[in-house]
């Protein structure tokens, strides 16, 4: 549940330098944004933001490929009132909330207990990346100098404390949930996760004839002495302290052994004693299951590594390492060759995180600390087994009864030819409407995958550019553009190479594109490309007509499974010449772009959300209709959230639905009285993004003779769908993308499911003025409605309609 933007619930990068915003939108807003800019504290109260500004020749290579924001038609902002100080909530702080909230979906035992399993195990990875990239980032940049307070008040040594507490407090409720109520739990069903003293005589005797034939051969023991300096222990590597005594002369020595991670976490035991390296092999018919944490199998037969030497103690250890990347972009002849170098280094990174097993000896911790470098309140001291993100093979079990329900996508309705078991034609379809595609209820493979795959086949298709942030290893979209390529066609792969954790891969689908023939770029120098989009060029009787994917979410098959994303397939003039515009801008120069249907950062997304939340709150004071709902993965913008404080005392009513992160505090007397905050968790990964505005105008019917309502709705909210979320990151050092939803039914479908979000019948987390957030699972009459659960019910509905 990571966001690793774009990452996992499933809650499941970082640059050397941040774009300033150039383009004006009001003097008292550019005074405060350049005021940030420098580390100070704006006139009208907007906390300080820390950015390090472009060197001059980066800045201006940026200019000349993204147009400034152009001017919106919007009233101008009433004069700037102060803000209080403490109007944000930490943003570090508010992520471990967010994976508070992880960890509570495995509290729950209303949920299928592997799924509490899966979510123990999300926990444990999103807290590893946690520290890996914030919190090492944090830590970076004390140690430099360059740490600034941050805009909830808190020095930066407020927060790296405030972490260290919140994270021990949390990481000792994981453990207690495993130990205590999932364990047990999953002993009641025949899945037990024992120790090796628990095994019998003859599981051993077969485990340790397994030791020797698939486990010894690749352990490496790596000594320490006046010969052999303490070893480099890699990050998130799972490790055994082990201390010897040669009983000759009666010296003691201290060893690492590594646990080699291409091995299973846990090996099983099947029924009949027999172990097997993979653990997602479970019979369907409930027979017991035993699993055996692989350092208890090593633990045991230490002898085979250390011949002759008396094994005095052995312990279980984990280092966290700082492992995020820079790239000095502006100084980079080659950006392939400079990340690679980078990913070598990034295993190098200083520690951030120790934790230890709870049995380890005084003096084996007095050595970690000491040789890793680390300080008493970056150790964390757990019940064994450690690093519970290897739960996921249990999760993985063959086992239905404990999982949630079977799910399959279903086709669109405008996609799906009830009659015929051939694909739809696509094209005809989009050139028939614009599609509003929602998945996964809706299939990622018969909608946007056949898109391009069609396109691929097509001889009328001219061209196809495409922008590509994280696939799958064994993606259909990348095949699709290597088979456009080898026919012909004009192929843009845009491949963002620098996304977190992806680098390697996605350096290796670059190359892969390359020597098909495919025009591979990698953006703007200075910018990450997060955008979702896709271009098709089709010669048709008329002359030529592009086609259009604007998505939330990546180009991803499998993730798509996983994920809710919203995506927009559609023929319209004004987008596809949008798209024409902007991959220009992304290939080349085009910096006197305008846009029609798109608003685009990191030039005019910000802008323009500001210019239309200003337009909601002098509707409000104006007594016009006014309204505001948001869905984002997190909202941390301090300048947008500003703009909402705003509307607020004006009266405006605003919904947010905020999965992750979020520094607003809602309900504040006399700030944000008229503003709501929820969370959606589930067995999806909340991942859409959503903006929508009232507009002076409700969704409404015209009216004809007689005063009855016809079928013909008049234009309605302002909706935009589209890649960014209202963090610095995305709108000052990212090419982001959103695109206005033009067709009524549409908006109303979009309008329709923010509000069931935000119903107090579905069940969420409701955040209050103090940062804590509450979970809303029951009500008066029992359990509130699971709106994926509602969806999926929903979908399934259509279908059974459709036919």
């Amino acid at each position: 549940m990571s966001d690793n933007s774009d990452q996992p619930p499933r809650g499941r990068t970082r640059r050397t330098s941040s774009t300033a915003r150039t383009g004006s939108t009001g003097s008292a807003r550019s005074d405060a944004t350049n005021a940030r800019s420098n580390g100070a504290t704006g006139s009208d109260g907007t906390a300080a933001r820390a950015t390090r500004p472009f060197a001059p020749e980066l800045a201006a290579h940026i200019a000349e490929h993204i147009a400034p924001a152009p001017e919106i038609d919007a009233p101008e902002p009433a004069a700037l009132d102060p803000l209080p100080d403490d109007r944000f909530l930490d943003r570090e702080i508010s992520w471990l909330a967010f994976n508070q909230r992880v960890l509570e979906m495995a509290e729950d035992d209303s949920q299928p207990l592997l799924e509490r399993v899966r979510y123990l195990a999300i926990f444990a990875s999103n807290l590893d990346e946690f520290f890996m990239v914030r919190v090492a980032g944090l830590k970076r940049r004390i140690a430099a100098g360059l740490a600034v307070t941050a805009a909830s008040g808190l020095s930066p040594r407020q927060v790296l404390e405030a972490i260290s507490e919140r994270a021990h407090e949390l990481m000792d409720r994981h453990a207690a949930v495993f130990t205590e109520q999932v364990q047990p739990a999953l002993a009641a069903e025949g899945i037990t996760l024992v120790r090796w003293e628990e095994l019998g005589e003859a599981e051993q005797d077969r485990l340790r004839k397994f030791f020797r034939k698939q486990i010894f051969p690749v352990l490496t023991p790596l000594a320490v002495d006046p010969a052999h300096p303490f070893p480099y222990i890699s990050g998130l590597s799972l490790n055994l302290a082990v201390v010897v005594t040669n009983p000759t002369t009666g010296k003691e020595h201290f060893a690492r052994v590594k646990v080699p991670p291409l091995l299973p976490r846990y090996i099983a035991v099947d029924a009949k004693g027999r172990p097997s390296a993979t653990a997602g092999q479970a019979p369907m018919d409930k027979r017991p299951m035993s699993f055996v944490p692989i350092e208890d199998v090593i633990a045991q037969h230490l002898d085979y590594l250390f011949p002759g030497m008396e094994i005095r103690e052995h312990h279980t250890f984990r280092v966290t390492r700082n492992e995020d990347v820079e790239v000095e972009e502006d100084d980079a002849e080659n950006l392939l060759q400079a990340l690679e170098k980078e990913l070598l280094r990034r295993r190098f990174g200083p520690p951030v995180r120790l934790e230890v097993a709870r049995s380890i000896s005084p003096r084996i911790r007095a050595l970690l600390i000491r040789e890793l470098g680390v300080v008493e309140e970056e150790v964390y001291e757990l019940p064994a087994p450690l690093d519970h993100t290897g739960l996921n093979l249990i999760a993985d079990l063959d086992r239905p009864d404990l999982q949630y329900p079977k799910f399959v996508p279903t086709t669109h309705r405008f996609l799906a030819e009830v009659e015929s078991a051939n694909p739809t034609d696509v094209f005809a379809a989009i050139r028939t409407r614009d599609i509003l595609l929602h998945h996964p209820y809706d299939s990622f493979s018969t909608s946007v995958q056949t898109f391009l795959e069609q396109a691929a086949a097509d001889p009328k298709v001219l061209a196809i550019k495409q922008t590509l942030y994280r696939t799958s290893g064994d993606s259909p979209i990348v095949d699709a553009l290597i088979d456009a390529a080898e026919a012909g066609k004009q192929v843009l792969a845009l491949v963002e190479i620098k996304a977190r954790f992806d680098e390697q891969a996605n350096i290796g689908w670059a190359r892969k594109l390359e020597q098909a023939g495919v025009h591979v770029v990698y953006g703007i120098v200075g910018l990450k490309t997060h955008a979702k989009l896709s271009l098709v060029v089709r010669q048709e009787s008329d002359g030529l007509r592009r086609y259009c994917h604007v998505g939330t979410g990546n180009y991803n098959p499998k993730t798509a499974r996983l994920y809710t994303d919203l995506g927009l397939l559609t023929c319209d003039p004004d987008v596809g010449q949008d798209l024409t515009r902007l991959f220009n801008q992304l290939s080349g120069y085009a910096p006197k772009s305008r846009f029609h249907r798109l608003l685009v950062a990191p030039r005019s997304v910000r802008a323009g959300l500001i210019e239309r939340i200003e337009r909601e709150a002098q509707a409000a004071r104006e007594g016009r209709p006014s309204w505001i709902k948001i869905k984002v993965n997190s909202m941390v913008d301090e300048e947008t959230i500003d703009a909402l404080y705003r509307a607020a005392t004006a009266g405006v009513p605003i919904d947010l639905v905020v999965r992750g992160i979020c520094a607003l505090r809602p309900g504040v007397p006399g700030l944000s009285e008229t503003v709501r905050v929820r969370s959606i968790l589930g067995r999806f990964l909340e991942h859409s993004r959503v903006f929508a505005f009232c507009a002076d105008d409700g969704m409404r019917k015209d009216l004809v003779d007689g005063g009855k309502e016809s079928d013909v709705l008049l234009p309605g909210p302002e909706v935009f769908i589209g890649s960014a979320d209202l963090m610095h990151r995305n709108l000052d050092r990212r090419v982001e993308a959103l695109v206005r939803i033009s067709d009524p039914e549409q908006i109303a479908e979009l309008v329709d499911l923010l509000d069931e979000s935000m119903s107090d019948a579905t069940a969420t987390w409701h955040l209050g003025p103090d940062g804590a957030w509450t979970r809303h699972a029951t009500g008066d009459e029992g359990p509130l409605r699971d709106l994926q659960s509602a969806l999926i019910y929903r979908q399934r509905r259509r279908l059974g309609a459709g036919r």
